[in-house]
């Protein structure tokens, strides 16, 4: 009994030391010629430096105006953090939903390349719900670890569905998509066989005229097999109000999508799977284990035991306020999250966003790195955690 009251003890311990661990500002809303930072993403380079990507919003917190994509490096795993710079400007207009890659299985790039993929608009989301206005998708590449980018490169044609003669005659197809968001987050690259090298981009989009409750809504994910010379859509997921999602390679050539619900009436993230690499869709839930006040989420692979994937997952995981924000372990490919570790979590009553948007990194053999939004967006800070 003794023993096990210390052990019990000992894993109490952790997590509070876990929910007291101090945290490294990245992005300070304010600072760098932006009023605010969002939609935090991160990746580490084939050199091993940490990059971390938001938007920079120049005049406020509004999804929509002068928005650039920024970025910054660490050399020394999160400790501390390079000034900014700025990979995408669309002048007065949107540049956002930034998702990296790294991709290290194309003999052309022995070194490794990075995929930068990412959105641009010219109106709010509410307008282009109802037709006015468009999203595409572009790409930039970087083969020496992030300090330069490629020109842009344009494939919104393969992968946006937009009936919308009168913005661009070239985007008319049978489809109507209108609004378009890549994850947030990073991206993925397949490992194992059959869809070895396979980079993934989960997505989501709107269909038709705005519907009550978010119906409009359906996530979705692109992909390329030659390494960005083509690329595919996925099926779609076909609940509707599934939004933005995150990715995670599953054994025998599965994947998981991990996806927001916009529709809000289960507080919960849907999960839904695939065994053909992302292609199509065989399952749809929610899984109650992972509760979600309508917000983002990122998952990770970090592992593998017995065959089976593991994974990490990260989010607000409270069913009315963004606050909570809690990363949690599985060993058995989703199927249940035992670990459980609380990384933020307001103290007060107060009603406001605690923390929000996040994504991860793995950043040693049990360690993973956590680049979230934190109180109130007033910063995107990045902590460091051991899980095992």
């Amino acid at each position: 009994m003794k023993t096990f009251t210390c052990l019990l003890f000992l894993i109490l311990q952790s997590i509070s030391v876990v929910a007291q661990q101090s945290v490294t500002s990245v992005f300070i809303s304010g600072t760098e010629g932006h009023q605010i930072y969002r939609i935090p993403a991160i990746i580490q380079a084939p050199n091993s430096d940490l990059l971390a990507f938001a938007e920079g919003r120049v005049n406020g917190a509004d999804d929509f105006g002068d928005i650039n994509i920024v970025l910054k490096r660490s050399q020394d795993l999160g400790k501390t953090w390079s000034s900014l710079s700025t990979l995408v400007d669309y002048k007065n207009l949107q540049a956002g939903n930034p998702a990296p890659v790294v991709d290290l299985l194309d003999t052309n790039y022995p070194n490794g390349r990075i995929f930068l993929f990412y959105n641009t608009g010219n109106n709010h989301e509410s307008e282009i719900r109802k037709g006015n206005g468009i999203r595409e998708v572009w790409y930039k590449t970087s083969v020496d670890n992030g300090k330069t980018w490629s020109e842009p490169v344009n494939i919104t044609l393969q992968v946006h569905k937009p009936k919308q003669p009168k913005v661009n005659p070239e985007y008319s197809f049978s489809e109507d998509w209108r609004h378009y968001a890549n994850t947030p987050g990073h991206a993925l690259q397949l490992r194992g066989k059959p869809y070895q090298g396979r980079i993934y981009i989960p997505a989501c989009h709107s269909e038709g005229n705005e519907k009550k409750s978010n119906e409009d809504y359906f996530a979705h994910g692109f992909y390329t097999d030659d390494h960005g010379k083509s690329f595919h859509l996925s099926e779609n997921v076909s609940l509707a109000g599934s939004n933005e999602c995150s990715a995670a390679e599953l054994s025998n050539g599965g994947l998981m999508l991990n996806i927001r619900n916009q529709k809000g009436d289960v507080r919960a993230r849907i999960v839904a799977l695939s065994k053909n690499g992302g292609e199509n869709w065989d399952s749809i839930s929610f899984d109650k284990q992972l509760p979600d006040p309508v917000c983002e989420g990122s998952i990770l692979n970090i592992g593998k035991k017995k065959g089976k994937m593991i994974l990490a997952f990260c989010n607000t995981a409270d069913t009315t306020e963004r606050n909570n924000l809690t990363l949690r372990i599985s060993k058995d490919e989703g199927v249940s999250w035992p670990l459980t570790f609380v990384l933020d979590k307001n103290p007060s009553n107060k009603a406001f966003d605690f923390s929000a948007y996040s994504d991860l990194v793995k950043t040693g053999k049990h360690k993973i790195g956590i680049l979230y939004e934190k109180d109130d967006y007033s910063r995107i800070v990045f902590r460091s955690i051991q899980w095992k």
